[in-house]
């Protein structure tokens, strides 16, 4: 069996983490009785350098997706379109099962969260300081703990939900646990979508040449994505203290949209209305492949693994431009495109118990290639002929490679606890355009880090953390080339851009009286060389590039409060205001601006017999971006979860009852001034049931 130590949080969280399979119980005498001890799991455990939630039993997860429960997770705000935040702070970095993937990077993180199965989750891991034993990329941590059953014998369950709008999944997963190995798997389908609305306006001026113009674009689309997915995973026990783990998952999704998007443009020379109308396809991939060994005896643990994930996506931007004003004939282009994203990562952590506590160390090694190509040409209408645009036809590689070496030091003393850490990082980045001259950058840093806890009293502690770290460029933002997006709009990276520098610190204290359990803290945060849009024009064509010289400073107080007054029924909410002053390049010099947002959260659960029925609200305020704000956006979510028999079980969801996702937007720059809406519409009914075969 696994030996725990709770003054080895480290330790614990890989062998938690990584799956490794129990080791096998030895044979007892006839005449030895046994006595088997059952538990209750806390929902809700607070550890030094991170807050643990249990959400295997949630009945919003049942036919809900990895986005729902990350959404109903105290501390975490995650808006209709995917974007995450953990008390306030949007530089989150996402893992499963406690390691990187390539497909919870960039901008398909959110249609991965859209698609993921929220009912094979068993808990979410809430770091907002990580400790050096984290490469937590500039931000705070939101770890996905994927379900499994270690229990002798063989297992296995079946799952299915359907949705208004022809929306419906089903799946199946199980195990098969032995002496010394363990095999589990699942198998999964879903007929997912999405409907969007959006409108922008956009009148532009060009200072240096006194051009101005307006721009309108609105659209509506269904998004219906087709998504399948596998796993499997391998367990084998070696001894008493050795095991071996071996897991492979892959992920398809494809979608045929149709947008038709109206634009509307008027400038000197007159005024323009025409339809962009394009069908896709777009599809997107993910494999991921890992293998882990870990050794364990009573005083030391040592684990180290090897891991490679991939991300494909293809995105068609063929369309076909009808024009209302004036009248011509249609044009038509093709356009399409590609990008390949492939991680590895190898990692060594190694942990020795201490009279005090216990010390840390470990290695961290990445490698991640980002391939972008994309390919825009004009098509004759009559012969098919394509004529290539080479300012938006281009590709180029993004290499990045991190080697890291951490130290930590736990130490208990009293009613005092502190983890101590350092981590040294060397970060080499790499951008090679298909045509021009390759560029490169080399950096390193020392990221210390602090964790301290005070037992104030039986009930209450107090605590204390900071932690400095990088956060390299998107790699998307290195682009070296044009990127179209309208006539009068274009985008282009900036191969260039080096690291930001983010600070933090947090104050906190927890409390537990009778039935109520409560926290509050403060932090302050800042962030140095912060990547910022940098405008220009060129041939009368605003150009929208990307370059470091933002600051960001933000500061403000959270809070959380449950109430449990008996097993039946529990209340929560939590919540948080905060400042943040941020410092942005504009074409006529830093523009500096400050304001105050604030989330909240409402959750109620109640179980009566066989009946869970559950109630969670969601309110984000607005709030300033880089030369502009965002509206405010809210979600009242319900939930009903029948258990019909020991093994059957009936659940009801409700999403976003109020139609509360609409996000409003404003940009007001020196170049142009930009309002408009995203409306990714959540509400949905959800019916669906679960099958255990045991």
């Amino acid at each position: 069996m696994y030996f725990i130590q709770r003054t080895l949080p480290r330790t614990t969280l890989s062998l938690i983490l990584f799956g490794l399979a129990a080791q096998p119980a030895r044979a007892q005498d006839a005449e030895v009785a046994t006595v088997t001890v059952t538990a209750r799991k806390e929902p809700v455990v607070n550890k030094l350098d991170k807050t643990v939630y249990d959400v295997s039993n949630m009945a919003r997860a049942a036919n809900g997706t990895a986005q729902d429960v990350l959404q109903s997770t105290p501390g975490i705000s995650v808006t209709s379109d995917g974007h995450i935040a953990v008390k306030g702070n949007a530089q989150v970095t996402v893992l499963v099962n406690g390691k990187p993937t390539a497909m919870m990077s960039g901008d398909e993180r959110a249609v991965a969260l859209q698609t993921m199965s929220g009912a094979d989750i068993a808990g979410i891991e809430v770091i907002t300081n990580p400790s050096a034993a984290y490469n937590a990329n500039g931000g705070a941590i939101v770890n996905i703990v994927l379900k499994r059953n270690r229990k002798p014998g063989a297992h296995a369950q079946v799952k299915a939900s359907a949705a208004d709008h022809g929306l419906w999944n089903v799946g199946t997963s199980g195990d098969v646990t032995g002496k010394e190995i363990s095999v589990h798997g699942n198998l999964a389908y879903r007929r997912d979508g999405t409907q969007k609305l959006r409108r922008s306006a956009v009148d532009w001026n060009n200072p240096l040449g006194g051009q101005a113009g307006t721009t309108v674009q609105s659209s509506e689309v269904f998004v219906r994505r087709k998504v399948d997915s596998a796993a499997l995973g391998v367990d084998y026990a070696l001894g008493d203290s050795d095991s071996l783990s071996l897991s492979a998952g892959y992920n398809g999704r494809r979608s045929h949209p149709l947008f038709d998007v109206l634009n509307e443009a008027r400038d000197t020379a007159g005024q323009t209305i025409y339809h962009r109308i394009s069908y896709g396809p777009n599809e997107q991939s993910d494999a991921n492949a890992s293998l882990s060994y870990s050794h364990q005896d009573n005083r030391s643990a040592l684990k180290a693994m090897v891991q490679r994930s991939k991300t494909s996506g293809l995105i068609d931007k063929s369309y076909t431009d009808v024009y209302v004003e004036p009248v011509r004939a249609s044009a038509y282009s093709h356009g399409a495109t590609r990008s390949a994203r492939v991680l590895k990562q190898a990692t060594v952590d190694w942990s020795r118990a201490t009279e005090h506590g216990q010390w840390g160390m470990g290695l961290d090694l990445q490698d991640e290639v980002n391939d972008l190509d994309n390919y825009q040409a004009s098509v004759d209408r009559l012969t098919g002929a394509e004529t290539q645009d080479p300012h938006t036809t281009n590709g180029y590689a993004v290499a990045t490679s991190l080697s890291a070496v951490y130290l930590t030091d736990q130490i208990k003393r009293g009613t005092w606890e502190a983890l101590l850490g350092g981590r040294f990082e060397r970060m080499a980045l790499r951008v090679s355009p298909a045509q021009g001259i390759m560029q490169t950058g080399h950096w390193q840093a020392f990221n210390p880090s602090l964790h301290i806890k005070h037992a104030a009293s039986d009930n209450t502690d107090l605590t204390l953390t900071y932690r400095r770290s990088l956060q390299r460029p998107d790699a998307r933002d290195l682009n070296p080339f044009t990127t179209y997006v309208d006539a009068q709009n274009l985008s282009r990276g900036n191969p260039g851009l080096k690291p930001q520098q983010l600070t933090s610190w947090e104050i906190g204290a927890d409390a537990e009286l009778g039935q109520l359990s409560g926290s509050a803290g403060a932090f302050y945060r800042t962030s140095r060389d912060t990547v910022a849009d940098a405008r220009s024009f060129a041939d009368n064509v605003l150009v929208t590039s990307k370059q470091n010289g933002g600051q960001a400073r933000s500061a403000g107080i959270t809070g959380s409060l449950a109430w449990t007054p008996d097993a039946a029924l529990r209340l929560g909410v939590d919540g948080g205001a905060y400042r943040v002053a941020l410092s942005t390049p504009d074409l006529y010099g830093m523009v500096r601006q400050d304001g105050l947002s604030g989330y909240v959260n409402v959750s109620a659960a109640y179980n009566a017999g066989p009946d869970n029925v559950s109630l969670d609200a969601h309110g984000q305020s607005g709030g300033i971006t880089p030369l502009g704000r965002h509206g405010a956006s809210s979600s009242v979510n319900l939930s009903w979860k029948r258990q019909l028999s020991k093994t059957l079980s009936f659940t009801v969801n409700a999403s976003d009852l109020f139609d509360g996702s609409k996000r409003s937007y404003r940009t007001d720059a020196s170049t142009f001034r930009q309002a408009g809406f995203d409306h990714f519409v959540a509400r949905r009914l959800y019916v669906g049931f679960v099958k255990k075969l045991e």
